[in-house]
């Protein structure tokens, strides 16, 4: 019976943060996928108040919120540290992984459920909170320097689902080279990073849920 188990769906941006983690600290761990219309009675009882992945369950205690759960692993697992030594650094840190929830994410969010409009206005918004992240990333090759690390990892889905996934699906450009150079170099060395790349989720099964999920969004907007 493993000692760490993990409860994700396989297409959460907020569980993939944590198999990164994981896999960077070479830590074992049992995966159970969850049906979030269908929640199994262990996920409800993990975590009661959110109901919602991803759940850490390690020696049968549950931790839960992806951004939680990285600092618990980085606090219990010392190889390859996630956040600096240095308290400032760690502060940065921590605060640009929240920025990222907090504004980068539902800004471009915004912009993914939106069309016409209201998704221009939008692109803006996301756009000057990605500038933010552009002016961070000046003479440093990762969030936090030289070495990928808890900020990086907190804003990892950017690679892959914010600047590819929902831009082909909502037809829009938000994190192009010519505005956002730095971000755009960083995007690429952090998707293409080992343990990073291999635990991508298949492109086309997002493309077709998030269309899904879109066209949802569009379709509860739409005049009665």
């Amino acid at each position: 019976m493993a000692e760490v188990k993990l409860f994700r769906t396989w297409s959460s941006p907020f569980a993939l943060r944590v198999v990164w983690a994981l896999k960077l600290k070479g830590v074992p761990y049992e995966t159970i996928y969850e049906d979030l219309s269908n929640k199994s009675p262990l996920l409800l009882q993990y975590n009661p108040i959110h109901k919602k992945v991803p759940v850490l369950v390690h020696n049968g205690k549950p931790i839960v919120e992806s951004l939680v759960i990285l600092e618990y692993i980085d606090e219990t697992w010392k190889e390859n540290p996630l956040l600096p030594e240095d308290p400032l650094e760690r502060a940065a840190a921590r605060f640009w992984a929240k920025f990222g929830d907090e504004k980068v994410l539902p800004s471009i969010w915004e912009s993914f459920t939106n069309e016409g409009k209201e998704q221009e206005e939008a692109i803006v918004k996301a756009k000057e909170n990605l500038k933010y992240l552009e002016e961070e990333l000046k003479g440093k090759k990762f969030f936090g320097g030289e070495k990928l690390g808890l900020a990086d990892i907190a804003l990892g889905w950017l690679a892959y689902y914010g600047s590819s996934v929902f831009e082909d699906v909502a037809g829009m450009k938000l994190l192009t080279e010519e505005e956002f150079p730095l971000l755009s170099a960083w995007k690429l060395t952090f998707a293409d990073g080992p343990i990073i790349k291999d635990n991508w989720p298949s492109r086309d099964k997002l493309i077709a849920k998030f269309q899904a999920t879109r066209e949802d969004h569009l379709l509860k907007k739409a005049p009665k």
